[in-house]
């Protein structure tokens, strides 16, 4: 099958008018005038390549104890409706994936269900365990987790990272020891302070430089940490860092009585000026990706005090919340939101995500800048139900989402 897809085409080397050319699910060729185009954007509309989430919770393993808060397939039509065609699942499941056979037996289960959206897996580091045979991405747990996947100490994790030199390791930077320091403090921000995560990043570059890892710090939210990360980048470390829609967006000045059970989350709400230095850090290339950490849990656990939200949804809304209203140049969101995420991914997929080149997955997100988008719940596909952005409007929304070369349906979701 070919499909010609025309309009402005934003990618990390500047936003140009042409066409892309797909072919059998890949992109076989992109200029200008290849030919009569099957799908025109006007100018309102930017063409990117298919956006990617590095960071996402599908909840769904063997045991099923989970999938009344999403499932492989509720995720997926979540992140299309997003315009995310592929994601990276953390595993801290019930049966969490540490080894060949856990591993291999959630892997089994996410291709049964044969969805549009790409899945990577992550693999968890716990005490004891060791990397597998083949290559995947790994995430380690430095506080409290599920089950046993995280460590009391940071000497553990230390030892254990020992075995994994060299491998691709993603961190929850949250010092376990301070943690337990001040978990009986009035708030959840309160117990969950800065210097937790300043600690933990400290120790984390560590180990990178130590293990001659590539790694990722998740979801940072510090601003006094920035500096680290920029000396760590400078040094040489292969060294990465997410920032999510949450920590970009919302406050600890905007916490009220009554939405304090819906935004909490781990690492919490920081400060207005920690807010402002994340969406800096993204501008500016400190953050490398836009990571949702898509937390999906039901209305009845987060009136609870559950920690975690869910973004997929939202995520190419917020991309243009990023463009229209802050000023993100889309050679910038075309990094964060395609280009990183795919580096990220690529080593373990069997085609390449994140580019408008030749060779590249023929899998395309469209994002409308001028057809604003009011976040309602009746439109949300995440099985959770519910979204921090409930009643907020978007300056955009998604226009089209292809997947390998095949245009899908229009989703409810894309309803002002």
């Amino acid at each position: 099958m070919k499909t010609i897809v025309e309009g402005r085409l934003a990618d990390v080397d500047g936003v140009r008018h042409g066409q892309v050319v797909i072919e059998d699910g890949v992109i076989a060729a992109v200029s200008d005038k290849l030919g009569r185009a099957d799908h025109v954007f006007g100018d309102d509309c930017l063409i990117f390549a298919g956006m990617g989430d590095v960071h996402i919770h599908a909840r769904e393993d063997v045991t099923g104890h989970e999938t009344h808060k999403e499932t492989f397939a509720t995720a997926s039509a979540a992140a299309l409706g997003g315009g995310v065609v592929h994601v990276a699942d953390m595993p801290n499941n019930p049966a969490a994936p540490i080894d060949e056979a856990s591993y291999t037996a959630k892997e089994t289960l996410l291709l049964s269900r044969r969805l549009p959206v790409t899945f990577t897996l992550y693999a968890g580091i716990g005490p004891g365990t060791r990397p597998l045979s083949r290559q995947v991405p790994y995430k380690a747990y430095m506080g409290p987790s599920v089950g046993s996947l995280y460590f009391s100490t940071l000497e553990d994790l230390d030892c254990t990272l020992a075995a994994y030199a060299g491998q691709n390791v993603s961190f929850h930077c949250e010092d376990p020891i301070l943690l337990e320091k001040h978990k009986h403090a009035a708030t959840h921000e309160a117990r969950r302070p800065p210097q937790c995560e300043l600690s933990a990043t400290r120790f984390a570059l560590s180990m990178i430089e130590k293990y001659r890892l590539a790694g990722k710090l998740c979801h940072y939210s510090v601003g006094e940490g920035l500096p680290l990360i920029r000396a760590a980048k400078a040094k040489g470390l292969a060294v990465t860092a997410e920032v999510t829609p949450h920590h970009v967006f919302f406050d600890t000045a905007m916490l009220t009585d009554a939405n304090r059970p819906w935004m909490q989350m781990n690492p919490p709400l920081r400060s207005p000026a920690d807010r402002q230095a994340m969406l800096e850090a993204l501008r500016d290339g400190t953050a490398d990706f836009l990571a949702t950490d898509h937390a999906p849990h039901t209305i009845p656990e987060k009136e609870k005090g559950i920690s975690g939200q869910p973004h997929l949804d939202t995520y190419g809304p917020f991309a243009t919340w990023l463009m229209v209203e802050q000023g993100f140049a889309p050679e910038r969101i075309a990094a964060v939101c395609c280009a990183n995420p795919g580096a990220f991914v690529n080593p373990y997929q069997l085609k390449k995500y994140g580019r408008l080149l030749e060779g590249y997955v023929g899998s395309l997100t469209v994002l409308d800048l001028k057809r604003s988008m009011r976040v309602r719940r009746e439109y949300l596909k995440t099985k959770c139900g519910w979204s921090p952005f409930e009643g907020m409007t978007f300056p955009g929304n998604v226009a089209a989402v292809f997947v390998r070369g095949h245009k899908m349906p229009t989703l409810a979701a894309s309803a002002t």
